[in-house]
């Protein structure tokens, strides 16, 4: 183990650079061998970044723009699972970049190995959607401005406004790293000085350039995607509420650090002597900016549930502590042979884990449980049989599926014609579909959710009351014992008469 360890202290970019290609390779063929279908997550993305819309009814749409693009540029499922991987490691590069001047290049890798405890850059994030989309663009806000701050040039801060931007492009959630970043320039000492120049003032307008088209959007739509985080983020239901719901945040995140935690737990340790020379050049004002970078926006998520009343998801953690490894460095003893070698060894220890527990969770458990698991259901069977069984009975390809985004979504992916879907049977859920295309070119009406399969569903009444309703059928889940039972009506296509011109 030691020769490892001294081959790290030798070359630790290139131990960087392999950690980085173990990390995708593995997190791209764990998802890609064990989800039989893909998640909801990803199916939602299919649904509505199709249609390249400004925004939509739920989240702002950069995340679903990517994979729609993935879709194009290369088609098949296993690409999902490696675009969340590579927006994964593209957030620990630039965590390196900030790291690295710091703490050096070993520190920088630490930091990495600690943050890569966290489940989220590993167990959760093949169901690529906005928690993981947004990660390489708050690790570029929080290097661009450390570099902005420490340094002074425009291109930083250029570049800290892009980053926001974006991240906002891709969820909503960066207000929190946005509003301590302005009060750290306005409250700290140092930081204030910048107010002097053209830079944060650069930054503003940029973030602003960036983010108009999305903000003239939210204006015309009445912020409509805000309905849905109203939705999420609930209300307290009375006074205590105010006492438990934010510091369970906080909790529910400190149990998800327990793995990183013990990565960093060689730190402790009293049995080694530390070298003489610390391997970093941080001055007070760095550990400072990373402090605030490390756990500025979690207290802000904190104090926001407080002021608003409103309770947190313990989801919304995924970008919240990529820079507390980095400060766990910084504040610790210095790295010496026997620390990083213990700090390797339980990283390795908790990769492995976290490996063996997916697909042991995914291939093993599912064999011995009912338990009703998304990425097994029959989506590929109900594409292939829904297009098989509009056909014959039109004589047309399927063009259109009427029903809840995880059913109608499936057979929009897996369908080999991939319809579009009007969710929930709703215009107002996908006003981009042409209710007169749909008429003429008919469409199926699914249902799939323990209701009666032989009974149109209210929700469907509306927009096709006079679908002709099917026998049901059944399809047995990827694996397993479970089975899907499927309702299901034809709205046969119907000719489109057009009117006489006036004269």
């Amino acid at each position: 183990m030691y020769k490892l360890t001294d081959a790290i202290q030798r070359h630790p970019a290139n131990a960087f650079a392999a950690f980085l290609a173990l990390h995708i390779v593995v997190w791209t063929a764990l998802p890609a061998l064990f989800f039989l279908n893909l998640p909801l997550d990803l199916i939602e993305a299919l649904v509505y970044g199709r249609e390249w819309r400004l925004g939509y009814d739920k989240l702002p749409p950069l995340p679903w723009w990517m994979v729609e693009a993935v879709y194009r540029l290369f088609g098949h499922d296993l690409f999902y699972y490696l675009l969340a991987q590579v927006t994964v490691i593209s957030a620990f590069v630039l965590v390196w970049a900030l790291a690295r001047p710091l703490v050096g290049a070993i520190g920088a890798l630490v930091a990495i190995l600690i943050i890569d405890g966290l489940h989220y850059f590993t167990f959760t994030a093949p169901k690529f959607n906005h928690d993981v989309a947004q990660l390489p663009f708050w690790a570029l806000a929080g290097y661009a401005y450390w570099a902005a701050l420490r340094h002074g040039r425009i291109v930083h801060w250029v570049l800290l406004g892009a980053a926001i931007g974006i991240a906002f492009w891709a969820k909503y959630f960066v207000v929190v790293l946005a509003v301590p970043l302005v009060l750290f320039v306005l409250l700290d000492r140092d930081a204030r000085k910048s107010l002097a120049t053209p830079g944060p003032w650069l930054a503003a307008v940029v973030t602003l350039v960036v983010t108009a088209p999305h903000l003239v959007w939210l204006v015309r739509n009445d912020f409509l995607p805000f309905a849905y985080a109203d939705a999420r983020a609930l209300h307290f239901k009375g006074v205590l509420d105010y006492l438990i719901k934010p510091p369970g945040f906080l909790l529910s995140q400190l149990g998800f650090l327990v793995p990183s935690l013990l990565i960093a737990a060689p730190f402790l340790r009293r049995d080694v002597r530390a070298p003489d020379e610390p391997a970093m050049s941080a001055g007070a004002f760095d550990r400072r900016i990373v402090t605030l970078l490390a756990v500025g926006p979690a207290l802000t998520v904190t104090v926001l549930s407080l002021v608003t009343g409103r309770n947190t998801v313990a989801m919304w953690g995924y970008p919240l502590w990529l820079f507390l490894g980095l400060w766990i460095v910084m504040y610790a003893r210095p790295i010496e042979r026997v620390t990083l070698m213990r700090i390797v060894v339980l990283w390795g220890v908790i990769f492995t884990g976290f490996a063996t527990v997916f697909a042991a969770a995914y291939a093993v458990r599912p064999r011995f449980e009912q338990r009703y698991v998304a990425v097994l259901f029959p989506g590929a069977q109900l594409g292939q049989e829904m297009s098989r069984r509009y056909r014959a009975m039109t004589g047309r390809p399927l063009a259109y599926v009427i029903g809840s985004m995880w059913d109608g979504g499936n057979i929009g992916h897996y369908a080999p014609e991939r319809p579009r879907v009007l969710i929930d049977g709703r215009v107002s859920r996908a006003p981009w579909i042409d209710l007169g295309d749909l008429r003429s070119r008919g469409a199926v009406v699914v249902w799939a959710d323990g209701g009666d399969p032989r009974v149109l569903p209210p929700a469907y009444r509306a927009i096709a009351g006079d679908a002709e309703i099917q026998p049901p059928f059944t399809v047995p889940f990827r694996l397993g014992t479970r089975s899907l039972t499927v309702g299901w009506a034809v709205l046969r296509p119907q000719p489109v008469v057009a009117q006489a011109p006036l004269k």
